[in-house]
């Protein structure tokens, strides 16, 4: 396992946790658990608040072909690729480029040039063949899952991935940035402080490559 900061080059998105506590309730977290609408592409306060391609991803891409010596051809999977633009930025650097979401509303509304390479799907199941990719991710996804399901996702990234795997959840540093967190978080059901999370990495025998998304 290694840890790498594969998403360094995005810059940071301004949030308002104080006005997200004002209005967080288990009415908004519920509307928020759907991946729907709302989460997308309503207010900030069920989630993004408009989900737009901005092309933040192509330098991220960029980072991902050079740490994973990705050529043309290669196949990459995405779990949790909601709209698809990290899938699209890969497809546009000649790798063969898949991606699931349970966000059925997300696939609807997904980048139109790689329609055809999205499909709703969970990560618990993941609806393709043992080793079929050289390299499966799941960037700000796996989190939203209990860790009874987070189990079951990491032995199928485990099967259907030939060479390599990069997860990035959500963590924090230290108890100030725990509250802050529990403040603003919507939607993920598991989340620890990086140690725990390696621990728990090593118990589940996952061996591939992580990072994490702090506040």
């Amino acid at each position: 396992m290694r840890e790498i900061n594969l998403l360094k080059s995005v810059k940071k998105t301004k949030r308002n946790i104080n006005l997200r506590k004002i209005k967080k309730n288990q009415t908004v977290i519920k509307i928020a658990r759907k991946f729907g609408k709302e989460y997308f592409d309503g207010p900030r306060t069920y989630g993004y608040g408009g989900y737009r391609y901005d092309g933040r991803w192509k330098s991220v891409v960029k980072d991902f072909i050079k740490f994973y010596k990705l050529r043309k051809g290669d196949k990459v999977l995405d779990i949790g690729c909601a709209k698809g633009f990290f899938v699209n930025d890969l497809v546009d650097k000649g790798i063969d480029a898949y991606g699931i979401d349970i966000s059925s509303y997300a696939i609807k509304n997904c980048h139109p040039k790689i329609k055809n390479r999205l499909k709703v799907g969970h990560a618990t199941k993941i609806p393709f063949a043992d080793k079929s990719f050289k390299l499966v991710t799941s960037i700000n996804t796996l989190h939203n899952l209990t860790k009874i399901e987070l189990k079951k996702a990491i032995a199928e990234i485990l099967r259907v991935k030939k060479l390599y795997s990069f997860i990035q959840v959500d963590s924090y540093k230290n108890i100030n940035d725990k509250r802050l967190f529990l403040n603003w978080v919507l939607t993920a059901k598991t989340h620890m402080y990086p140690d725990d999370w390696k621990k728990f990495f090593l118990k589940n025998k996952y061996d591939g490559d992580f990072y994490w998304t702090f506040l």
